[in-house]
């Protein structure tokens, strides 16, 4: 499964208002639990066919702030939400960002 990586705002409207659930992983490029972060999204979405999107929370700030203003969630990086019909079903941050707790929170 590929992961989409959104740039601008349209590309994030356009990907939160898709229908069905998604996965949405905030990354910071420069940061070692978000890489470590990365790797547990990205096994377990070998696996998935789960739609998956990334956000560079430096490279694309703009997009990074507008999550947490959309969702009214504060931003943290790395970061992780289920979305499903535009809305924020599950999300975490740092080392509880994990295959297993990905896994469960998309199974519920």
């Amino acid at each position: 499964m590929s992961i989409q990586q959104l740039h601008t705002l349209e590309e994030l409207n356009q990907y939160v208002a898709q229908p069905g659930k998604k996965l949405l992983f905030k990354h910071s490029t420069t940061c070692p639990i978000s890489a470590k972060a990365h790797e547990e999204f990205q096994a377990y979405l070998k696996d998935a066919d789960t739609t998956a999107a990334i956000v560079h929370v430096i490279e694309d700030r703009p997009v990074s702030n507008q999550i947490a203003e959309n969702f009214g969630i504060k931003h943290e990086s790395p970061q992780l939400f289920l979305l499903e019909d535009s809305e924020v079903r599950w999300n975490t941050s740092h080392w509880k960002i994990t295959r297993s707790a990905i896994q469960e929170a998309v199974n519920q």
